[in-house]
């Protein structure tokens, strides 16, 4: 039975199995926050969340302001579960009763400051590697990741699609956890014995804090283009967000620099990656086989010169396993660790092959940004020699502008396009249709294929495959690794990969 969706996170996150506890007062002077209460001033802390749900005996209970309400109105419920304090603002304050209150005028902005300390400063006990960027940082992290098992690294990764430590998965809420749940789970990393943390930084954990109190070992910067301008003004707010990244909170940064975002962040000591032009890091010889598997040659600093292969297809993962290539280097990772994490990675979801026997190529890839459409369709036609048959949606309460241009780039690359829903949320799925439609339909007739409108995600994938023929190319974009469609608040089963796997074996049946 499909589940009501009640916020991203079910289940409780992780938490270290030994904590010192800290003393409020501490927590207070750490953050130059106000004490209510100074006689209870000793009282322990153990813990930090932002979810009353969540809260253990002795945690810290963030009362953020909110856009529909604040958590303050929560912390009676906080309270009663064993909250030893509560953190908030002014206006929250006036609704706390019974435990001590730090009160600070952003709370948000110091939140990961405590939680960092309740956790044992955990960002000090691992390197953490933080990648951002508009596309790519999921293809890049787990390139980095595979690597540094290859080295022999015992490694964590938090990330869109997975987290996991040590070997162990546990299932994303938010590309970046919020910052309590964050260095709760460092800190469990660290007593697992990881040594390393690959993770995706989204715009979102930048401007909202997510990441405050977190020091890296190193940063990156894959891209940027039209994404999130539902929460972001434009794109000049989009970048200046990413590029707080690369405000001195890690200790060393790389930048591709293949365009203008990117080479706005070089300053001195920066290590550069590029595809195209002069950097530090420049590929060559980019070959690619009749199945989508690349090879290319990585020039490094000092004359270091060695081959690189990639299962994944496209330019742009040259540029992904070209950027984690100086990521590694610079981290002390030898050459052929490198090379052989490049080679054995796999990213679910991203270009993901489906492979039932068929006589055409199937492919799923979480492509849902225009240039992230158009670089996709790209890679596969550069392989293809048959048609390119696309199925693709937008999702609801998302960058409404982005709807056209994603039809648009679509219809350009495809011989067939399906357009279809993606997760509509609490749109009416006809209108986001109609608004991918019109940049589809804008495009001259001698430039677009056919375009057909077929609502049903599963019937969309269906017909997708009973129009292939050998040689053609089925590609299923916007979901990628998800395996649920939210339909009007309601979250229904659905995998993009199963589905297409499931169409194919009936139709070669």
């Amino acid at each position: 039975m499909p589940a009501k969706l009640e916020g991203k996170v079910a289940t409780a996150p992780p938490r270290p199995s030994r904590v010192q506890p800290v003393a409020v007062s501490e927590l207070a002077s750490t953050v130059d926050a106000h004490l209510t209460a100074p006689d209870r001033a000793h009282t322990a802390v153990s813990g930090v969340t932002l979810r009353a749900q969540h809260v253990r005996a002795g945690d810290l209970f963030a009362a953020l302001p909110g856009a529909r309400a604040h958590g303050a109105d929560f912390a009676e419920q906080a309270v009663a579960r064993g909250a030893a304090a509560v953190l908030t603002d002014e206006a929250g304050a006036a609704k706390v009763r019974d435990v001590p209150v730090l009160v600070h005028p952003n709370p948000r902005e110091v939140l990961g400051t405590l939680a960092a300390r309740v956790y044992g400063e955990p960002a000090t006990k691992v390197a953490v590697w933080g990648i951002t960027g508009t596309s790519g940082k999921t293809t890049t992290s787990y390139m980095v990741e595979s690597a540094l098992r290859a080295a022999g690294r015992t490694t964590g990764l938090i990330g869109t699609v997975e987290t996991r430590i040590a070997g162990e998965r546990l299932d994303s809420a938010l590309t970046t956890p919020e910052a309590p749940d964050l260095h709760a789970l460092l800190a469990v990393m660290a007593e697992r014995g990881v040594t390393d943390v690959t993770m995706e930084v989204s715009s979102h954990a930048l401007r909202l804090g997510r990441v405050g109190g977190v020091g890296f070992a190193v940063a990156a910067f894959t891209n940027l283009s039209q994404d999130h301008l539902d929460f972001h003004p434009d794109m000049e707010d989009y970048f200046q967000t990413k590029a707080l990244l690369f405000d001195g909170r890690a200790r060393r940064e790389v930048v591709c620099v293949d365009g203008e975002w990117g080479r706005r962040l070089v300053k001195p000591g920066t290590v550069t990656v590029a595809t195209t032009g002069d950097a530090d890091w420049t590929a060559s010889d980019i070959s690619v086989s009749a199945t989508g598997e690349q090879r290319f040659t990585a020039h490094g600093p000092d004359g270091l010169v060695f081959e690189v292969e990639l299962r994944l297809p496209g330019e742009f993962n040259v540029a992904n396993a070209l950027l984690a290539t100086a990521l590694l280097h610079l981290q002390g990772v030898d050459v052929e660790s490198i090379r052989r994490g490049l080679a054995d990675v796999q990213v679910p979801g991203r270009m993901q092959r489906v492979d039932e026997g068929q006589d055409f190529t199937a492919v799923v890839d979480y492509s849902h940004k225009p240039q992230a459409v158009a670089l996709a369709l790209a890679a596969v036609r550069a392989r293809a020699t048959g048609r390119i048959i696309t199925v693709l949606g937008c999702g609801g309460d998302r960058d409404t502008a982005k709807r056209p241009l994603m039809g648009e780039e679509a219809a350009r690359r495809s011989d067939v396009l399906i357009v279809t829903d993606d997760n509509p949320r609490s749109e009416d799925p006809a209108a986001i249709r109609a608004a991918m439609l019109a940049g589809a339909l804008n495009v001259p007739d001698e430039d677009r294929g056919q375009v057909l409108e077929i609502g049903d995600r599963r019937a969309a994938i269906e017909h997708a495959v009973n129009l292939a023929r050998p040689g053609d190319v089925v590609v299923v974009a916007g979901k990628g690794h998800e395996t649920g469609q939210e339909v009007a608040g309601v979250v229904h089963p659905f995998s993009d990969a199963d589905t297409l796997a499931h169409a194919i074996r009936e139709v070669r049946r």
